[in-house]
């Protein structure tokens, strides 16, 4: 057991009154007492406090009760505690300068990781993911070119075990996106609606797999259109867009039948939120959220997607009914009229490029908003870590959290099996 120790040193808290160095005697072999000319030292038959060397010590307890600690606390016997650690010496030819007189430091909350953690504002998990997954009718996963780590996944097969994958970290939310065979593919995206094609019988099989899985669906026809549009295209290339939200309905009601949780209309046509609403309702459909494309901007951040689904338009641009980049106020439109027809989520895409949109519909409307971090946002990351060029799990981190610093409650990201990974690390 250690020694226990009563220091008299030169160095004890002047608050320790009655202390004289020059009565000071050891007694008792290993024990060392604070003598007082004024009181009478206690005789100890057994050590009183153990030492406390250093920061990494133990100290062992005496078996003394708190009436007895306290008794010899108050008799002057001061147990003995690290030192107050010595003034850190600045480097050599630093300015000697008087404290500026300041009566707020913001730099004190930042001092150490415990506080920065207990004032930290924003917070991120898993729950808030959305896992965007590709799927296709095959049986095996192929490897997207320009979208590392992310595949289109066999609809029964890697679909599965990707889904498994993320439960496992708490991501419990996705969203899919059907590569749909040419041959399917019409100029009215007929194929969007057919109750037996690849996304409902998907939907049906992970419900039965996964009963407590929360599924959002795509509704736009450019995966199913043979011109790539997300729309019906006249022959003079006109977007139709009564004419499109017929369709959409279609396609929502058979998303819902087959067990969808959100139906996300991605298409930006007008009034196509309150004619789903519509429908849903009508086909008993109640419960199912309407995810709103609410800001879907013209990007060239899409680009990997594209590539990955194979819906390039086969002409033109989708300027004429996808949001003009250069828009902010805009915005405020869409969002007053989703809200008006009945959205449960607002959605702003892309996402970081887009923050500003974010805070601006945070500070507008009462409803969710989710931010999708699009597929060029994370191949830039992805194509900076692999050529070392940033620390890509930071970066992807840092990028998440200001989605949800800007207002965003949810976040579709194709990091989402990998930044639950981090974060569980984080926590064990």
């Amino acid at each position: 057991m250690a020694s226990t120790i009563f220091s008299t040193s030169s160095s004890l808290p002047t608050a320790v009154k009655g202390l004289d160095c020059n009565t000071y005697k050891p007694t008792l072999g290993n024990l060392r007492f604070i003598a007082s000319p004024n009181r009478k030292s206690i005789a100890a038959p057994k050590p009183l406090f153990p030492v406390v060397k250093a920061t990494s010590d133990v100290p062992v307890k005496t078996g003394l009760s708190d009436a007895e600690c306290e008794a010899a606390v108050a008799a002057g016997n001061v147990p003995e505690a690290p030192p107050v650690p010595p003034t850190p010496l600045a480097p050599a030819g630093t300015p000697v300068v008087p404290s500026l007189p300041l009566s707020r430091r913001p730099r004190r909350t930042r001092r150490s990781p415990a506080l920065r953690a207990a004032f930290q504002e924003t917070s991120i998990s898993p729950a808030n993911f959305v896992y965007p997954l590709f799927i296709h009718e095959g049986e095996e996963d192929t490897p997207i070119g320009a979208m590392p780590g992310c595949y289109r996944l066999g609809w029964r097969h890697g679909l599965l075990e990707e889904v498994a994958k993320a439960r496992d970290v708490g991501v419990n939310s996705i969203v899919l996106f059907p590569k749909v065979p040419d041959a399917l593919k019409t100029p009215t995206g007929d194929e969007a609606y057919n109750e037996y094609g690849l996304v409902p019988r998907t939907i049906r099989m992970l419900k039965d797999k996964f009963p407590g899985l929360a599924i959002y669906t795509d509704v736009a026809l450019d995966p199913y259109s043979s011109d790539g549009h997300d729309g019906i295209v006249r022959e003079d290339g006109v977007i139709m867009n009564d004419e499109t939200v017929h369709q959409l309905c279609k396609q929502a009601v058979a998303q819902a039948r087959a067990g969808a949780d959100v139906v996300s209309p991605s298409d930006m046509m007008d009034g196509r939120v309150g004619a789903i609403r519509g429908a849903l309702d009508d086909a008993g459909f109640q419960h199912v959220l309407i995810m709103s494309y609410t800001a879907k901007y013209a990007s060239s951040f899409y680009g990997p997607f594209r590539e990955a689904l194979d819906s390039n338009p086969h002409f033109g641009d989708k300027k004429t009914y996808q949001m003009n980049p250069a828009n902010y106020r805009e915005a405020l439109v869409e969002v007053h009229e989703d809200e008006s027809e009945g959205a449960d989520i607002l959605l702003v895409k892309p996402g970081l490029p887009y923050l500003d949109i974010i805070r601006q519909i945070r500070d507008n409307s009462p409803l969710p908003i989710a931010a999708y971090q699009v597929s060029g946002e994370y191949s830039m990351i992805k194509a900076g870590g692999i050529l070392k060029m940033i620390d890509e799990e930071k970066v992807m981190m840092e990028s998440l959290l200001c989605l949800r610093r800007a207002g965003a409650d949810i976040i579709l990201t194709y990091f989402a099996l990998q930044a639950a990974r981090c974060l569980c690390g984080e926590k064990r």
